[in-house]
């Protein structure tokens, strides 16, 4: 992917968007194999920083698939997906509520590495994310959806100029942990928030035609394009639940949504700043 502007050049395009988005709340889903990428990593987070310190309300939703799945082969579990969600019992849930706690915990060092001040949100410790069993028709399976978001705890650390780090896990009314999809957790708290734009960061660039080829991104699409994207297949596996999150979110108020690489350098700062942007945007 070819580097689009180097940072000099963005912010001498976007001082007039950095004025119109100050104080209001940008929700961003971190997660996949950009978080394995250090390079890639380090990019993204000091985007991150950087929209906090202009006085963007910046809450960050993070995933850690890679870090789950390590972590399940460790203790001897197999691992499943099924329409891009991963499958999950109790012992499962309770893996992926480890794995996600020390990503959280690597996030908010780095966060403040770049001079921001970060804190992190655990529903099993902060009680934010209520989650409810996605299919009570089978035994033993921890999926969850988010039942309700108890927004207190980020409003509270917003005001103060941090920057909340969620794990989407939710507990549910019977006090046990449920896997909640990061892209569903952060549309959720994104519409509890009533935010301004949510952001679902990926590996490509965003809904590709063709997702070898970088040239065929579609820049912007509507539900109904989305719908007959996944069913004629060019939407599928994990990009599935990024799309139907995306909607999710805009009939729920949330104003903008964009699917964005991180794999291009400041790519952030690009889709935020530039009339252009980067990625695909979602539109009703």
């Amino acid at each position: 992917m070819e580097i689009v502007l180097d940072k000099k050049s963005i912010l001498a395009k976007g001082e007039s968007y950095i004025k119109e988005f100050k104080g209001r709340v940008f929700v961003i889903k971190y997660g996949g194999s950009n978080l394995d990428d250090e390079q890639v990593s380090v990019s993204i987070l000091e985007d991150i920083a950087f929209l906090n310190q202009q006085g963007i309300k910046v809450v960050v939703v993070h995933g850690g698939g890679n870090a789950i799945s390590r972590l399940m082969e460790k203790r001897g579990k197999r691992i499943e997906f099924v329409g891009g969600l991963r499958v999950t019992d109790e012992e499962t849930a309770n893996i992926v509520d480890e794995a996600l706690a020390d990503v959280n915990s690597d996030i908010v060092k780095k966060i403040k590495s770049f001079g921001s001040k970060a804190n992190p949100i655990i529903s099993r410790e902060h009680g934010v994310i209520k989650a409810k069993g996605r299919n009570k028709t089978l035994q033993n399976d921890f999926t969850g959806d988010v039942d309700s978001i108890d927004t207190k705890t980020i409003e509270a650390l917003l005001d103060k100029g941090a920057i909340p780090v969620v794990s989407p896990v939710g507990v549910g009314s019977d006090d046990k942990l449920y896997n909640i999809n990061a892209d569903f957790a952060a549309a959720e708290i994104a519409i509890a928030l009533k935010a301004e734009k949510l952001f679902l960061l990926t590996n490509v660039k965003g809904i590709m035609k063709n997702h070898l080829d970088d040239k065929s991104l579609i820049p912007a699409v509507t539900e109904k394009e989305i719908e007959e994207l996944i069913s004629s297949g060019i939407i599928a596996s994990g990009m599935i639940p990024k799309a139907r999150a995306s909607l999710k979110a805009l009939f729920g108020g949330v104003k903008k949504v964009h699917i964005i690489t991180g794999k291009i350098k400041h790519s952030l700062l690009i889709e935020v700043l530039t009339e252009k942007g980067i990625g695909t945007e979602i539109v009703l």
